[in-house]
């Protein structure tokens, strides 16, 4: 599986609910895991980003669908970038 890390910020909508994050945090749990997704790490954060998920997925379509559906619920919005494990990453440049 590759790994990813989700990076989101609340709407004006996700702010005004924020006592419902918890309950929101553990519903994307159940959603990634329905589409064959591992849910690692959740942060709230400070700075330019709310709220940082470690996550595993199958392929970047499984992605793509996982943060479209929390996206079309309005309460955050959400940037997402493929991650490299340390040992992913000596791969790589091996041959640099």
């Amino acid at each position: 599986m590759a790994h990813y890390i989700l990076l989101a910020n609340w709407t004006e909508q996700g702010i005004k609910n924020i006592k419902d994050s918890p309950a929101r945090v553990e519903a994307a749990r159940q959603a990634a895991k329905k589409l064959g997704c591992t849910m690692g790490d959740f942060y709230m954060t400070t700075g330019t980003v709310d709220m940082v998920w470690a996550f595993e997925a199958p392929d970047d379509e499984t992605v793509a669908k996982f943060c479209l559906s929390l996206a079309m619920k309005g309460n955050i919005r959400t940037t997402t970038l493929k991650a490299f494990s340390e040992a992913e990453f000596g791969k790589i440049i091996h041959d640099v």
